[in-house]
């Protein structure tokens, strides 16, 4: 056979094992850790680690925060992109992931505070190695723009995170500070010592009544959407999903709703956690003549699992401290709507 004809033969073979290895990749890429992982809980002393990888805040904001966690008992170390800014960021994507990255690797430090939201976490979520971070994981905490970091820690290694307020949320004031502000903030030194979290909400005559125990995974809806089909897409399977968001119109939330139940994230849950969701109004003459609750009861008609809504996370005052990657037990009912971490 000559050398033109035989490299042509050896073409399709050659393209279908090429195929192959990345369908296996992709399938590979697809899977979820075996198991979950909780970092250790923090002692007196320890180190917590404040940086940017979403959007700007000045060193004053930051104080109030720098302050509560050293009465806390716990020693604090800023990184380098607080107080830096690069138009709405925390610095460049560069300065932000060498930050990140550095607190990822330094031994010393025990946890890493995310100081504020906004957006910029997606940008270098795939700059990062979290190689030595697996030797010693350590916990994350934020929220918001935050849940790329807590879907990817979850996704890909099995690590749990802690989906709270960050620093732009701690007044400056505590004296002038409402009880549920408090209220949250403090939760958060109540995940990082090891306690066994346990929250009430308000029954919603909307609600779902059932009772569910899985591991508890979720955040702002909009930055889920945003990460499906990605390697940092969470899998909801046998979960309790909780979902917030704020500033989206009705028919956005729909739709992010609606993506939800296409991608199957809705069909095999354990519970569905319903948050704070600050619609924004809809212009006249393009109302969209639904409300979230029937929003949400639309995509989970057909599922028996429980749901409740206005549960005291989101982007509001009243927003309690979750141990994303934990087992949890949810109870929804006409009485009480309770979710109690499994230990």
């Amino acid at each position: 056979m000559k050398r033109k004809a035989f490299l042509s033969s050896m073409l399709p073979l050659s393209l279908s094992v090429t195929g192959i290895t990345k369908l296996k990749a992709a399938s590979d890429a697809m899977k979820e850790p075996a198991f979950q992982q909780v970092p250790p809980y923090l002692r007196n002393e320890d180190i917590i680690g404040i940086t940017c990888p979403g959007g700007f805040i000045t060193l004053e904001d930051v104080q109030p925060a720098v302050n509560k966690l050293k009465e806390w008992g716990y020693q604090v170390k800023p990184g380098n992109t607080v107080g830096k800014r690069d138009f709405g960021f925390g610095g460049t994507d560069e300065e932000r992931a060498a930050d990140l990255q550095q607190m990822l690797d330094d031994p010393t430090i025990s946890a890493i505070l995310c100081a504020r939201g906004g957006y910029g976490s997606v940008r270098i979520i795939d700059k990062l190695d979290f190689s030595k971070f697996l030797l010693k994981p350590k916990w994350i905490i934020g929220f918001s723009d935050i849940t790329v970091l807590h879907s990817h820690l979850n996704r890909q290694f099995g690590v749990a995170s802690i989906h709270s307020k960050m620093c732009n949320s701690f007044p400056a004031d505590w004296a002038n500070a409402e009880p549920v502000q408090i209220e949250s903030i403090e939760s958060i030194r109540d995940c990082l010592a090891g306690k066994q979290m346990f929250y009430k909400a308000v029954p919603n005559p909307k609600n779902k009544n059932g009772i569910a125990e899985g591991v508890l995974v979720g955040g702002n809806l909009k930055t889920i959407e945003s990460l499906s089909g990605s390697s940092s897409d969470i899998i909801t399977d046998n979960k309790i999903l909780f979902v917030e968001d704020t500033g989206e119109y009705l028919y956005s939330i729909d739709r992010m709703f609606w993506n939800l139940k296409r991608t199957g994230k809705l069909s095999k849950l354990k519970g569905l956690i319903i948050g704070g969701f600050k619609a924004r109004k809809d212009d006249p003459g393009e109302e969209f003549g639904k409300t979230l609750e029937e929003i949400v009861l639309e995509k989970v008609k057909e599922y028996q699992y429980p749901v409740c809504f206005d549960f005291p996370v989101g982007h509001q005052k009243y927003n309690m401290a979750l141990k994303c990657g934990v087992i949890h037990a949810l109870e929804v009912s006409d009485a009480v709507v309770s979710l109690k971490e499994v230990v």
